[in-house]
C-alpha cells in the first residue's frame, strides 16, 4: 500500500457516523445565501398551507393585472397562439392552442397525473383501501357532488349557463387541507384523513364528469393510437422496463393522441397515474442486506491498494448498482409523487391559477350578482350545496348503518369539514373553462362565483372548526361521537 495514501478503514473497522457528523449540503450549510434565502423558502414549502398560499397569490395577481390599466396585455398574452408542426404537417389541436390552453391542456395533465398517483395510493394503501372505512367519505363526496349540481341546474337548466353544472361539484384539496392545518389540534388526524379521502373521491367524480360530459367529437384513429399507448405502458410494466425516460416518451405520445382524439388531454394524465406501479421492483425488506453486500465489495476494491483504471471502473459500477438498489427499493408511485408534488404545488397550479383567475370585475357586475343565474348557481352550489350534501349524505350513511364516524370525529367536525368542501378553486376553474367559451359573460360569472363562494366557505369552515375544543378536551370521545350519530 502506498505510504502517501491514507488507508480507508474497512467496513469491520469503520464506525458509521451520525447524521450530524456528515458534511452539510449547500442548502443545509450556514452560508449567507442558504441561510438567508434557501432555508426560509424550504421551511415555507414544508407548511401544509404553502401550496394554497402560492396559488392564492397567483390568483390575486391575475385579478389585479386583469383589472389594471394594463389589463389588455394580460388577455393578449393568454390568447397568443403557439403552433407546433413538422414541415407542412401540423397537429390539428396543437396548432390551435393558445398560451392559456397550453397551460390547461399540457401543464394540467401533469397535475392530473399526480392526482392519479394520489388516487391510486389511497386505493392501494390509504383510506380508500378498506371498503368500510372508505364508505363514509365516498358517500359524503357523492352527496357533495349531487346536491351542488342540482342547485345549479335548478337555476340554469335550459338556459345559456346550463352546461356549467359540473363547476360546483369540485373541492380544492390544497386549500381545504391548508385551512384545516391552520385550525391546529382542534381537528383530529382522523378528521383530516376523512377530508382527504372525501376530496380524492370528489376528484374521481370530477375526472369522470370531464371525461364523459366535456368531450368533443371523437377522432377514432387518434383514440385507437391512445389506446395503443396505454397498452404499450402495460406491456412495458410486465416486461419490467424501469427507465422513466422511456415511460415519459410513451406518456407524451399517449397525451398527444388523447388530445387529438377529442377527449380532454388531462384524462391521459389521470390514467397514466393510475397505471403507475405501487410496489417497488426490489423488496425493501432485503435492502439492508443487499446494500451491505455492495458496500463490502466497494470497500474491498478501495482497500486493496493504489487505485487503477480497472478497479475504479468496477467501483463506479458497484456504486451505480447501489444507487439503483436505493432507488428501486421504493415504489415508483411514491418516488414520482414525491418528486412531482412540489412542481405541481408551487409551479403548475399557481401558473394555472394565474392563467385562469383573471376576470374583469366592475361595480355593475357586483351589483347584478343577485340576478346572475350562473354566478348564483356556482356560488350557492359550492357554499350551500357542498355543506348540505356532504353532511346529509354522511348522516344518512351512519343512520342506515352503512358507515360509521371515524374515531375522534364528531358531527361538529363533519359540519365544519363540509363547509370547507365548498372551497372549489383549481378543478372548479378548470371545468368552468371547459363549460363556457373564453371571454364569455358566463365564464366571467362562473369565476366570480367560484372566488366568492370559496372565500366565504373557507372563512366559515375555519371559524366553525376554530370554535371546537382541542383534542384531549372532549373532542376525541368515540362514545360521544357514536351517541351523536
Amino acid at each position: 500500500m502506498s505510504a502517501n495514501r491514507r488507508r480507508v478503514p474497512s467496513i469491520e473497522e469503520a464506525t458509521v457516523p451520525g447524521a450530524d457528523e456528515l458534511p452539510p449540503s449547500f442548502r443545509e450549510s450556514r452560508g449567507f445565501v442558504p441561510r438567508t434565502f434557501v432555508q426560509p423558502v424550504l421551511s415555507f414549502m414544508r407548511l401544509e398551507a404553502s401550496g394554497g398560499i402560492i396559488m392564492l397569490l397567483a390568483a390575486v395577481g391575475a385579478l389585479a393585472w386583469a383589472n389594471s390599466p394594463w389589463g389588455e396585455h394580460y388577455f393578449a398574452l393568454l390568447e397568443t397562439r403557439v403552433e407546433i408542426g413538422f414541415g407542412d404537417f401540423h397537429f390539428q389541436h396543437l396548432s390551435e392552442l393558445t398560451v392559456q390552453q397550453w397551460v390547461n391542456d399540457a401543464l394540467m395533465a401533469i397535475f392530473f397525473f399526480v392526482v392519479g398517483l394520489e388516487i391510486k395510493r389511497e386505493l392501494v394503501a390509504g383510506e380508500l383501501r378498506d371498503p368500510r372505512a372508505a364508505a363514509l367519505p365516498a358517500i359524503a363526496a357523492l352527496g357533495g357532488m349531487v346536491v351542488p349540481a342540482v342547485i345549479y341546474l335548478a337555476l340554469n337548466a335550459g338556459g345559456e349557463g346550463g352546461s356549467g353544472w359540473g363547476i360546483p361539484v369540485a373541492t380544492d384539496i390544497a386549500f381545504a387541507i391548508g385551512v384545516v392545518s391552520l385550525v391546529g389540534p382542534r381537528v383530529p388526524i382522523s378528521a383530516k384523513l376523512f377530508l382527504l379521502a372525501l376530496a380524492i373521491v370528489d376528484d374521481i367524480g370530477g375526472i369522470l364528469i370531464i371525461a364523459i360530459f366535456y368531450t368533443d367529437e371523437l377522432a377514432l384513429g387518434w383514440l385507437a393510437a391512445a389506446a395503443g399507448g396505454f397498452v404499450l405502458v402495460h406491456v412495458m410494466k410486465r416486461m419490467a422496463v424501469r427507465s422513466l425516460i422511456v415511460y415519459a416518451g410513451v406518456g407524451l405520445f399517449t397525451w398527444l393522441a388523447v388530445l387529438e382524439s377529442g377527449v380532454h388531454a388531462t384524462i391521459a394524465g389521470v390514467a397514466l397515474g393510475l397505471m403507475t406501479p405501487a410496489r417497488s421492483f426490489y423488496d425493501p425488506r432485503y435492502f439492508p442486506a443487499r446494500a451491505r453486500q455492495l458496500v463490502d465489495r466497494v470497500d474491498a476494491y478501495i482497500d486493496t491498494g493504489p487505485p487503477h483504471h480497472a478497479s475504479m471502473d468496477r467501483v463506479d459500477a458497484l456504486m451505480g448498482d447501489l444507487r439503483r438498489l436505493s432507488r428501486e427499493s421504493l415504489p415508483p408511485l411514491d418516488r414520482l409523487e414525491h418528486e412531482l408534488a412540489p412542481l405541481t404545488s408551487f409551479v403548475i397550479v399557481p401558473v394555472f391559477a394565474f392563467a385562469n383567475a383573471g376576470v374583469l370585475v366592475s361595480m355593475d357586475v357586483l351589483a347584478g350578482a343577485l340576478s346572475d343565474r350562473v354566478l348564483l348557481g356556482v356560488g350557492l352550489g359550492l357554499l350551500v350545496g357542498k355543506a348540505v350534501g356532504v353532511t346529509a349524505a354522511a348522516w344518512l350513511a351512519v343512520r342506515l348503518g352503512i358507515a360509521r364516524l371515524p374515531r375522534g370525529v364528531t358531527w361538529r367536525h363533519v359540519e365544519g369539514l363540509a363547509l370547507l368542501a365548498g372551497i372549489g378553486f383549481t378543478v372548479a376553474l378548470f371545468i368552468a373553462a371547459l363549460s363556457f367559451p373564453t371571454g364569455s359573460d358566463q365564464l366571467a360569472s362562473a369565476k366570480i362565483g367560484i372566488f366568492m363562494a370559496s372565500i366565504v366557505a373557507g372563512t366559515a369552515g375555519f371559524l366553525w372548526l376554530r370554535r371546537l375544543p382541542p383534542q384531549g378536551e372532549g373532542s376525541d370521545d368515540p362514545v360521544a361521537a357514536g351517541r351523536q350519530a
